[in-house]
């Protein structure tokens, strides 16, 4: 599998006719991890929605590529398809669909007609995965988040990417309701996905995911678009200190783009 190159040019997206990315500029490369990280409405889920081509977001402006071709020209299915994955900060329950039965679909719907994976290894391979997320083998045969605690909703969509094994990914707050033991079965599943094939996308509220998963790069988001970048010291500077340094020293007055976006 060749490394990955994903950039984002100049993108600019809205959500009922109010502009929340104003001009984005974002790269990465195979083998890099970059964490986003601001304050409470500045865009970043957006971001994550946005690249996914979710459909309550309309592209205005700006430009996404991966391996050259034209994200935003493709469907949900074929971003997903082409090696883009995002594990969602409030994963939606499915009633009526296995865990199992799901993972499945979406792996066959990955491989493409004709390549399906077979039933025995598939099983394997989800058993092995699960193990070692800790998950109840139970929850294989249980409806797709129904009834799941949101950390175990968190750890169902790193299951997911251990499986799918995509390109790039996108972890929308995944630390996000995770108590420490969850935190550090998140992290070692993603360090082990580490590799020069791959890029990751890290958007988080605070340092303490960046304490296992070491970033290469970090960025601060403000007013829909990244102002700051630097590498981990940045999330340790912004852990310790909040954003008002960042504010003062860009003279940013007011980094509120939408309320919950």
């Amino acid at each position: 599998m060749a490394a990955p190159h994903f950039v984002v040019n100049g993108l600019k997206a809205e959500i009922e006719g109010k502009e929340i990315l104003k001009g984005l500029n974002l790269e990465i490369k195979g083998g890099e991890i970059h964490a986003i990280m601001g304050p409470n409405g500045t865009g970043k889920s957006t971001l994550a929605s946005t690249l996914m081509g979710h459909p309550k977001y309309e592209v205005t402006g700006g430009e996404v590529t991966f391996d050259g071709e034209d994200v935003l020209e493709m469907a949900v299915d074929e971003r997903s398809r082409a090696g883009l994955f995002l594990a969602m900060q409030y994963p939606a329950e499915i009633s009526g669909v296995t865990n199992a039965d799901f993972l499945r679909s979406a792996i066959n719907v990955r491989r493409g007609e004709g390549n399906e994976i077979s039933l025995i290894r598939f099983i394997r391979q989800m058993e092995s995965k699960m193990k070692e997320l800790d998950i109840d083998p139970a929850f294989a045969q249980r409806y797709l988040n129904e009834g799941f605690s949101g950390g175990e909703k968190k750890r169902n969509e790193i299951l997911q990417m251990m499986l799918l094994e995509p390109k790039l990914v996108v972890l929308d707050e995944i630390d996000s309701g995770l108590d420490i033991d969850a935190l550090k079965i998140v992290a070692a599943a993603v360090n082990t996905m580490r590799s020069p094939e791959r890029g990751f996308l890290i958007i988080t509220h605070y340092q303490r995911l960046l304490n296992y998963v070491k970033p290469d790069f970090v960025h601060v988001m403000m007013q829909g678009r990244i102002v700051k970048s630097g590498g981990p010291e940045l999330a340790e500077r912004l852990e310790a200190e909040g954003y008002d340094w960042v504010k003062e020293e860009l003279g940013i007055v007011d980094e509120t783009v939408g309320q919950g976006v």
